[in-house]
């Protein structure tokens, strides 16, 4: 398929922590024409995210930690629940993932299973999110994990049900975790 835009300016806007360009373009519209549109493009790498899930105790390991955006959004603590993550840098996604997780959890993986790559939110932001899934049992517990750094990540282990019923009455807002979580009862991986 041939590329059907036509890029007329591309300025940078900030390169703080991540980059942000102003992106003018002329896009051929299926019908014929042309359209001229602007769009804020946040650039922040891509990443990586994982469900790290026990059959035994038919639970889930989720972590805690504050998130600016959804505080200035409505979230009254800024705290949210979500499942292991973080950006790729210069890693492999599964070096990635492995990386985050006994960082954030203190759990040492082995085997990953990698599931599907989504765009989260491709009306602005370019990151490709690479999701993972793994059982975990204590035998792979190195230490109390809780991020590294500036981070304060809390680790939380969450019966599947009690995990899905947050999902339903918004305890859970994450959509990555939202989409593993439904995933792993797709699969069938745990019971509901």
């Amino acid at each position: 398929m041939p590329l059907n835009i036509k890029i007329i300016e591309n300025k940078l806007l900030s390169d703080h922590w991540f980059v942000l360009r102003k992106f003018v373009f002329e896009l051929k519209k299926n019908g014929g024409g042309t359209v001229q549109q602007m769009r804020e493009v946040y650039d922040r790498g891509n990443g990586a995210t994982i469900l790290l899930y026990n059959r035994q105790k038919n639970s889930v390991l989720l972590i805690r930690q504050f998130r600016m955006p959804t505080y200035i959004n409505g979230n009254p603590t800024g705290m949210l629940l979500e499942t292991c993550a973080g950006l790729l840098d210069d890693n492999s996604p599964e070096e990635c993932i492995k990386r985050e997780a006994i960082e954030e959890t203190g759990y040492a993986l082995g085997q990953v299973e990698k599931l599907f790559a989504a765009y989260m939110s491709p009306g602005g932001v370019t990151e490709i999110v690479h999701f993972f899934a793994a059982e975990y049992s204590e035998s792979l517990r190195r230490n109390a994990g809780g991020g590294v750094d500036d981070e304060d990540i809390e680790v939380l282990e969450i019966p599947f049900d009690e995990a899905l019923a947050m999902v339903a009455d918004g305890r859970i807002m994450d959509g990555k975790t939202i989409m593993l979580l439904q995933h792993a009862q797709l699969r069938g991986w745990l019971k509901a």
